[in-house]
């Protein structure tokens, strides 16, 4: 049996660990991992962006890198933080199935498996639907008792 407080270690858990893997990849393409990692730059971010969205036009190509990163980055921070953590749970399992979907597309359907995107994107969806946020507040740190 699941105890109220594994379940709360256990969603936090869940909350870093999808956070860490986007920012991870964020890291990546702003080469902090060094030219060894999967993309390693930018330039590289960008083709392979390219090649995962080759059925959209180019401009439309090289706004989703950008938009992609600012979503990875955003979403990360307010899974991290608890601000909002269902609206970034949701967020996070969509662009994740976005992502995985336009893998399977132009990629074929291996390569969102080999990079474990389909099993992000349901984590995230998964989490969205906890009906507890353990970083909230359950009551206030003082209570005030003003009698009328």
């Amino acid at each position: 049996m699941i105890t109220s407080k594994t379940e709360h270690f256990l969603q936090i858990f869940l909350r870093v660990a999808i956070a860490a893997t986007m920012l991870s990849a964020v890291a990546d393409r702003f080469g902090l991992w060094g030219p060894d990692s999967s993309w390693g730059n930018w330039q590289n971010f960008e083709k392979y962006t390219g090649e995962v969205t080759s059925f959209l036009p180019g401009i439309l190509s090289k706004f989703s890198a950008y938009a992609a990163t600012f979503f990875e980055i955003l979403l990360s921070v307010m899974l991290v933080s608890g601000f909002k953590t269902k609206l970034a749970a949701i967020g996070t399992g969509i662009l994740l199935l976005m992502f995985a979907l336009a893998m399977s597309v132009s990629l074929g359907i291996k390569a969102p498996f080999d990079y474990s995107v389909w099993v992000g994107s349901a984590a995230a969806f998964l989490l969205a639907a906890q009906q507890d946020d353990p970083l909230k507040r359950q009551r206030p740190l003082y209570s005030s008792s003003k009698e009328s």
